[in-house]
């Protein structure tokens, strides 16, 4: 005869616990939402306490507290343990479950989230189990348990028990994320086509067109949606600002801070304060503690400009940040983690300050992750009249000047220059020139004198005969009548109080286009 085992009334309220969790589990789309349900059964149904959910996270490798019943909000924020720390840690270290029968003498048993109050006169008892992602363990779920009777065979029908919810546990955290992966995947492929369609990929605030600057806009737009730490490579005023603005304002970090530190402009003591924060009485004027700007960015971006200048032990102090994603405040020993978004910018050759060991190799490698080079402006000549029309009516605007253009003359002496402060230096001159201009257009005296006494423009002003003085000028007024006029050479004959046939002979004989002038029919 087959005999046949019966079911006990413990085994028919598991399965009846676990059928409430199932369909709790399989309706919910929100990972957090469906898990706090699940300790809620598990207590009310079970008698399972302080039911806790605990996950590694990619970012820092810790286990952190996903979902906990029955502790605090600050509990859960202390509830934090490194593989193999504690009782947790050590499950999901090993893979095997543990039950301490008696927390209260188990050494290994941290109760960081002091949510159990004193433990000495308590007969609580801990069952932790791991959860299994495929073949990797990815997190832990534990319970308290009261055994009225002391650990019995109890104890391994509960640990059964918990095995079978963390596999159920397991499946529904790969289908949510499977889930969110896909949404993130269509709204990261509808931003990619929304900004293809916007200007093919030009970034708002940074002007130029030319070959090199194209090469930026696609090297910015492959890392824009990354965390991955951007050095931003290039000669002072070449732009390297706006690119770290750009990288964050276009990222998913678009609405926590934009934070900026100025390494060059603060001495080494007030540097590490200013980056890591400090206690209070850490030094000298600590009257307070203070919030260091990674704090500050927290969850956003933080842009180090000028990254070459800091010293050896900022440096070391950096290193531990950019690799451990924490850093503790000057006066604390105390580990703070950090999700922070790093862009570092600089103008020296770091290559040669590591060779020099002036710059730590190990530093270097970490920043240098994703490379973004920004071409000086003598490489970009094709951009420095779009610049320098950019900055004409941001500065006619203003200052309310009704400056309309730019002469010949002006135009050559900036496209010869050499501009050896780049696009800060060309802004800084096209201002200059607006507020020292009367007429509505920048001729050649409104610029400044470094441009006047350039190699190139003194050697072009020293062959200049006066023939050649009048055609420039005879050109200028030709070019500004026709702009007027909209190209109508009628209508700038009569501008310029002279006859259509010299009108004609002038535009053929210095080679102007009529058409560029004429407005477009909408």
């Amino acid at each position: 005869m087959i005999k046949e085992d019966k079911i006990t009334s413990a085994q028919l309220e598991d399965l009846a616990c676990l059928y409430e969790i199932t369909k709790s589990l399989a309706s919910s789309v929100d990972l957090k939402e469906c898990l706090s349900q699940t300790m809620e059964a598990i207590d009310s149904m079970k008698g399972m306490e302080n039911g806790t959910v605990t996950i590694i996270n990619p970012f820092t490798g810790k286990l952190e507290i996903e979902v906990a019943r029955g502790i605090n909000a600050e509990g859960r924020k202390r509830g934090k343990y490194k593989i193999g720390e504690g009782i947790t840690g050590r499950v999901v270290a090993s893979g095997e479950p543990i039950i301490v029968p008696h927390i209260a003498d188990e050494p290994m048993f941290l109760n960081k989230t002091r949510a159990r109050g004193n433990l000495s006169n308590q007969s609580r008892s801990f069952l932790c189990v791991p959860i299994r992602g495929g073949k990797q363990v990815i997190g832990a779920l534990s319970v308290d348990r009261i055994y009225a009777d002391g650990i019995s065979t109890q104890a391994d029908a509960d640990l059964r028990f918990l095995t079978i919810l963390s596999t159920l546990i397991a499946q529904t955290t790969e289908r949510i994320q499977a889930v969110k992966q896909e949404q993130d995947e269509l709204r990261n492929e509808n931003l990619k086509l929304k900004r293809e369609l916007s200007q093919k990929n030009k970034i708002n605030d940074i002007q130029g067109n030319s070959s090199r600057m194209v090469e930026v806009y696609e090297m910015i737009h492959r890392v824009v949606d990354s965390n991955a730490t951007v050095l931003l490579r290039g000669e002072s005023g070449t732009g390297k600002t706006l690119v770290a603005k750009a990288l964050h304002y276009n990222s998913k970090r678009h609405e926590k801070p934009f934070v900026v530190v100025n390494c060059s402009a603060l001495p080494e003591t007030l540097l590490e304060s200013e980056l890591f924060g400090h206690e209070k009485g850490a030094f000298t004027g600590a009257t307070e503690r203070k919030a260091g700007r990674f704090e500050q960015a927290e969850r956003g971006t933080l842009f180090l400009d000028e990254i070459g200048e800091i010293s050896p032990a900022v440096q070391v102090k950096l290193l531990n940040v950019v690799q451990e994603r924490t850093f503790q405040r000057l006066g604390s020993g105390e580990s703070i983690p950090c999700d922070v978004r790093l862009v570092a910018a600089t103008n020296r050759d770091l290559e040669k300050a590591v060779e020099d060991k002036n710059f730590r190799e190990d530093l270097y490698y970490r920043l240098n992750v994703f490379p973004v080079y920004m071409p000086p402006l003598r490489e970009r000549r094709t951009d420095i009249l779009l610049l320098a029309e950019f900055f004409l009516d941001k500065y006619s605007s203003e200052n309310a000047k009704a400056i309309q253009r730019i002469s010949t003359s002006a135009i050559d002496m900036l496209i010869q220059y050499h501009w050896p402060g780049n696009v800060r230096e060309l802004q800084n001159c096209l201002e200059r020139a607006v507020l020292i201009c009367d007429g509505n257009s920048i001729k050649s005296n409104h610029l400044p004198p470094t441009l006047q006494t350039s190699d190139s423009v003194r050697s072009e002003k020293n062959s200049l005969s006066m023939s050649a003085a009048v055609e420039n000028f005879e050109k200028d007024l030709i070019v500004d009548g026709l702009k007027k006029n909209r190209g109508n050479q009628t209508q700038t004959a009569k501008y310029l109080d002279t006859s259509l046939r010299i009108i004609n002979y002038k535009i053929h004989q210095y080679n102007i286009d009529p058409k560029k002038f004429k407005i477009k029919k909408q």
